[in-house]
């Protein structure tokens, strides 16, 4: 028993080494992006916001609110506060809609770390998450009626703060690691588990040959596994060389991040009753669609 242990260990810890070569360097890429976004760039980005929203609800303020949430590096739980007080400033809820759902599904560190996974991959995300915000925003915009609520909240502090432009990235960069690291090499752990114990063929079957229900699958399987973006990029990087289709893939990067619970938790500040379900069939409804709809291109 102890000699089938050992054994399990040394192959499974050969295929984790394997793994992290090969995505380490877009893990720390996607840090240093984040970081310096976070640290330079995020108030010219919230700026950006309040001009491009305020007292309008047209397209293109829809499609520049869902950009800019994509730049934003903000977790959700900093991006509500910040929404209510643009609610305030008089941006429009079909622009904070597309604000916030492109917000969640994807930012500029998320989007360095998808590069471990290919060019191919990372455009879908891209064009899938900004389409998914502006569908939000233009839904929210034939609504017709008042669809967030802001109670009274606070905007967070900043802990960007420190004087030394250089001390306050490398603080900036030591939260992102402190935040995202655990659940980094858990994916790392699980993608190792998954090549060691699941069958090749298998991931081909389930997410490839029946792109209907791989789609499906894999648009509920987003919401249990799901914990934070980077630790998704192994798994996804390991089903997608046995064989997962690019829409059953597209279908986990938005059900994933979007039913995530700490998001759910905070979206659930803005969202009562009837427009918190809409927005959850929002998202399964989006995310077969447009997966059912890439495997069909591709």
């Amino acid at each position: 028993m102890f000699d089938i242990l050992c054994r399990e260990f040394v192959y499974i810890s050969y295929y984790f080494e394997i793994q992290l070569r090969q995505i380490l360097i877009w893990y720390l890429f996607g840090i240093a992006v984040g970081s310096l976004i976070s640290v330079f760039m995020k108030d010219r980005i919230l700026h950006a916001m309040e001009r491009v929203g305020k007292h309008t609800d047209s397209l293109l303020s829809i499609v520049l609110a869902s950009l800019l949430g994509i730049a934003s590096p903000l977790c959700m739980y900093g991006t509500v506060p910040i929404a209510a007080s643009l609610a305030k400033g008089g941006i429009k809820d079909s622009s904070l809609s597309a604000f916030m759902m492109s917000s969640i599904l994807l930012n500029p560190q998320l989007i360095a770390y998808s590069f471990a996974l290919g060019g191919m991959v990372v455009a879908i995300r891209l064009i899938s998450c900004t389409l998914c915000g502006i569908v939000a925003g233009l839904l929210v915009k034939a609504y017709g009626r008042p669809f967030l609520t802001f109670e009274s909240m606070e905007e967070r502090k900043s802990k960007d703060t420190d004087p030394n432009i250089f001390i306050r990235l490398l603080k900036n960069i030591g939260r992102n690691i402190k935040a995202t690291g655990p659940y980094f090499l858990i994916g790392i752990l699980l993608s190792a588990l998954s090549q060691r114990y699941v069958p090749q063929d298998m991931v081909g079957k389930l997410f490839g040959e029946n792109e209907g229900f791989g789609v499906l699958l894999a648009a509920t399987i987003g919401v249990p596994l799901y914990a934070c973006g980077g630790g998704t990029i192994p798994l996804l990087q390991s089903w997608l060389a046995d064989g997962m289709s690019l829409g059953s893939a597209s279908a986990f990067m938005i059900t994933g991040p979007a039913t995530k619970i700490t998001n759910l938790g905070a979206l659930k500040i803005v969202l009562k009753g009837r427009a918190f379900i809409l927005y959850i069939v929002f998202i399964i409804i989006f995310s077969l669609i447009s997966g059912l709809f890439i495997d069909f291109v591709f």
